[in-house]
């Protein structure tokens, strides 16, 4: 059932919703770098196309997920991916989304341990073990309480990120002409065939995988239009500083292409005390999305059997842990694009749905 609310703007709640939007991205692979790198980087100056894909990805699909969830509060036992793709293949994408997320938590706590690891020499799979049981308490303080967490710590690691980024641009701006010599080792690293495969495959390991999380958050939000602004402002944030850090990894192609975590290399070379700042960071952003993903696979589950549920969490964060004990890089590598070609089919449902309209839908304010 389709919800008429206060659509008065609520500027503190757009803040949150922003903060909260970009929660879901900024976790192992884009604070470390690799996704930037493998998705975007890798394919030299095309990169840029597909940055401009994405942008415009964001703006729609955002919009759309975000603002169905708030169409529907209220709404029982509503399945978004029934809502956008029909019963069979929603019934399907809705069972094959948890065994996808587990595998991406496990991602993410390897990215943790990477990082530890890289710059402070910590073993990985210490640094993975804490990330797990870090994650696993805050899911079980709750979603609420789990959103003001991430909404905080969002915009700081997104406004960090584009501080290494762009001092890193200003500093290296004269390497521009050098990238093309380059595009022989980036293609290595390549997620996908050609760059408009990348763009597509990209949005949809973000919003396939995202895609219970943000109607959640949608259900959740006052009005309709806080969510609408929160998912605008929150795309173009993450945009932002895709871009700066794509055009970052590139000036220094030559060491970053090779590197594990290349936004940490960058934030060392502005510094030592930035870069152990920095490896903090990449440790908030990593927990950030990682917590958002274990709420989404963690509350399908025993929902009215409060101690079943905390037991079924605590499997999935052993499981994840376990799988994660396998190198960041190839976890990353063989598992984001796979998601993405998944999602592909579920992306186009979704802008279907969308240009389509629904039938007694509220207009957008």
């Amino acid at each position: 059932m389709i919800r008429q609310k206060n659509q008065e703007c609520n500027p503190v709640a757009v803040i949150k919703y922003t903060g909260a939007f970009m929660a879901w991205v900024i976790g192992a692979g884009f604070a470390t770098g690799q996704e930037i790198l493998q998705f975007f980087s890798g394919y030299g100056y095309a990169s840029y196309g597909v940055v401009l894909l994405n942008l415009a990805g964001f703006l729609i699909l955002g919009r759309i997920i975000i603002t169905t969830g708030y169409d529907h509060q209220g709404a029982a036992n509503f399945s978004h991916f029934v809502y956008f793709c029909g019963n069979k293949l929603g019934t399907l994408y809705t069972w094959l989304i948890m065994v996808t997320l587990v595998l991406l938590i496990s991602v993410l706590t390897s990215g943790a341990g990477a990082t530890l690891s890289e710059y402070y020499g910590i073993n990985p799979y210490i640094g993975s073990a804490l990330l797990a049981a870090l994650v696993l308490g805050v899911y079980l303080i709750g979603f609420e309480k789990m959103v003001k967490i991430v909404s905080v710590t969002s915009p700081v690691i997104i406004i960090f990120t584009l501080l290494v980024g762009t001092i890193t641009v200003v500093r290296d701006i004269g390497n521009i002409s050098e990238i093309t010599r380059y595009e022989p080792v980036l293609q290595n690293i390549q997620a996908s065939p050609n760059w408009i495969l990348s763009a597509a495959s990209y949005l949809s390991l973000t919003f396939f995988c995202g895609s219970t999380y943000y109607t959640a958050l949608g259900a959740k939000a006052e009005n309709r239009q806080s969510a609408r602004l929160g998912a605008l402002f929150g795309a173009l944030a993450l945009i932002a500083t895709i871009t700066i850090m794509n055009t970052a990894i590139l000036l220094d192609a030559g060491n970053t292409v090779a590197l594990a975590v290349p936004t940490l290399y960058l934030a060392r070379k502005i510094s030592s005390v930035f870069g152990a700042a920095f490896s903090l960071i990449l440790i908030l952003g990593i927990f950030s999305s990682c917590s958002t993903m274990m709420w989404t696979v963690c509350s399908r589950f025993f929902a009215g059997d409060p101690k079943k549920n905390r037991i079924f969490a605590v499997i999935v964060s052993t499981g994840t842990f376990m799988i994660s004990l396998f190198p960041f890089t190839k976890l990353v590598g063989v598992f984001y694009p796979l998601v993405g070609y998944i999602g592909l089919l579920f992306i186009g449902c979704v802008l279907y749905k969308g240009i389509k309209g629904t039938e007694g839908q509220i207009p957008c304010p």
